[in-house]
């Protein structure tokens, strides 16, 4: 009785703290560990995993204001983090705010902060305008003033593609690279503050 009722709250003690780092993509609680046994965002957050040398390509895409940009919204500063996310995802919107000021705070040291609204991606590559709106109020609500980026046909170049659990956020240089790790999970000011610091000097910057 006494083992049952043991495994029972720690069943319920990692439901609790994996809700409050990150959400599964479809809408479900973040696993612990998907089906290939990786580590995702838990009981301490992941610290990254190492992402093949690839490119988020060209691209056209509008953000949730109607404004248009295509990859050179990357050449204007040395690293850019790409925060992707969506408007049901409570831990992602919760760290908005800190990305926000993590975009004030890091502008100088040419570091931008761009997000993609994943859940924004609609039918036949047209945006669902519900969601939109739903973006377009969490950055009224939350003050974001960086990007929130509408998915386009190629996915980024299918970097977006198979996205198993939000927010994913990853880096990327001012040539379109996808440099440095992915990290999967939410994050305070201070840690995203202390991962940009390494992935600046990672990059040679």
């Amino acid at each position: 009785m006494k083992t049952k009722k043991f495994s029972t709250l720690l069943l319920a003690g990692l439901c609790c703290m994996t809700l409050a780092s990150g959400c599964g993509a479809d809408g479900a609680a973040n696993p612990a560990e998907n089906s290939a046994g990786e580590t995702q965002a838990g009981e301490e957050g992941n610290e990254g995993t190492e992402s093949e040398k690839e490119t988020v390509g060209e691209f056209s895409t509008q953000d949730t204001e109607g404004e248009t940009y295509t990859q050179e919204i990357f050449a204007e500063y040395d690293l850019t983090l790409v925060n992707v996310f969506t408007t049901w995802c409570s831990p992602c919107v919760n760290e908005i705010p800190d990305l926000e000021e993590l975009h004030n705070e890091m502008k100088e040291k040419g570091v931008n902060v761009v997000g993609i609204v994943l859940d924004a991606a609609g039918t036949a590559g047209n945006p669902d305008e519900e969601v939109v709106e739903k973006a377009k109020l969490l950055a009224e609500k939350t003050g974001a003033t960086y990007p929130f980026l509408i998915p386009d046909a190629s996915n980024f170049n299918g970097r977006l593609s198979g996205i198993a659990a939000v927010p994913e956020t990853f880096f990327v240089d001012q040539d379109g690279n996808i440099v440095g790790e992915t990290y999967t999970g939410s994050r305070s000011l201070e840690e995203w503050k202390e991962i940009v610091e390494t992935e600046l000097k990672g990059a040679g910057k």
